[in-house]
């Protein structure tokens, strides 16, 4: 399967597993990313549109649009999402997603267009806190990037990808809940100890050196972890390829995560991927 994503970071975290839970489950895979850290839709219609005002430069790491899409792989799926700060507005979609949903269709005419729904923050993120500029909950913005993706996906008829779901899923069947501690106490700690993580496949915190060389907390709570990763790489199987992503635990199972919690990270991932996309809530 010939697969390109349009997307950001959260399209990045399949680097890491999918490439070999793919292997794993007897199936090929050709990924390749046209994707820039927190690139919202509009950016990318910019840096598309860009590319017919300067025929000789390509905006994606040399590479351009619509030669990638029309040259080269056949596109079997290509995939599109909003940026994560920008998911829950509605107002952020339109006409960005609508133009480039037009583009691929236009020099990728065989590809599917498929759209990956992406997360919610972790409930500690300062976004969440009372009184941020935000003013809404984790569960508001899942609410809310949810219903924007759906919306999405209806207008332009295509299907979605519920990531989002899936981490949903994990943290609500979980054995541990995560649950946010108080602020102060990531200034009390001291190497190596950290503050509670579990229950929950979005963030990290962990200690690294600042440019003085110094050891600090830091701070993730956005992209998934590994155990979040291994759930996208999971979900996408499931859902693009159509198979268990069981049937891959035979052939690999992650270094970093313990065989049981794998298989419940599959079972959520291949829930997530057989749930009607209108009772995805």
């Amino acid at each position: 399967m010939n697969i390109l994503t349009i997307g950001n970071s959260f399209t990045w975290s399949l680097q890491q597993y999918f490439p070999a839970v793919v292997n794993a489950g007897g199936e090929k895979l050709n990924l390749k990313f046209m994707n820039f850290g927190g690139c919202e839709l509009k950016r990318h219609w910019t840096y598309i549109e860009s590319e017919t005002v300067y025929p000789g430069i390509g905006f994606y790491q040399g590479a351009r649009m619509d030669k990638t899409l029309a040259e080269g792989a056949d596109w079997d799926i290509v995939t599109i999402q909003q940026a994560s700060h920008m998911s829950w507005r509605p107002e952020s979609f339109e006409p960005y997603a609508g133009k480039i949903v037009e583009y691929v269709r236009k020099y990728a005419p065989k590809a599917e267009i498929v759209v990956q729904q992406t997360w919610a923050y972790r409930a500690d993120h300062p976004k969440f806190a009372p009184g941020s500029e935000w003013g809404i909950s984790q569960d508001e913005m899942y609410r809310r990037l949810t219903q924007n993706y759906k919306d999405l996906a209806a207008r332009y008829g295509l299907r979605m990808i519920p990531t989002g779901y899936a981490v949903q899923l994990t943290r609500e069947n979980d054995a541990v809940k995560f649950r946010p501690y108080d602020p102060e106490l990531l200034n009390k700690l001291t190497w190596p100890d950290l503050p509670p993580q579990a229950g929950d496949p979005v963030g990290n915190i962990s200690w690294a050196k600042n440019a003085e060389g110094e050891l600090f907390l830091q701070k993730d709570l956005i992209h998934l972890n590994v155990r979040g990763k291994y759930l996208q790489s999971c979900l996408w199987f499931a859902f693009l390829y159509g198979k268990s992503p069981e049937i891959t635990a035979q052939y690999f199972l992650p270094e970093e995560i313990g065989n049981t919690d794998a298989a419940f990270l599959r079972a959520m991932a291949e829930k997530a991927a057989r749930t009607p996309f209108d009772e995805i809530c």
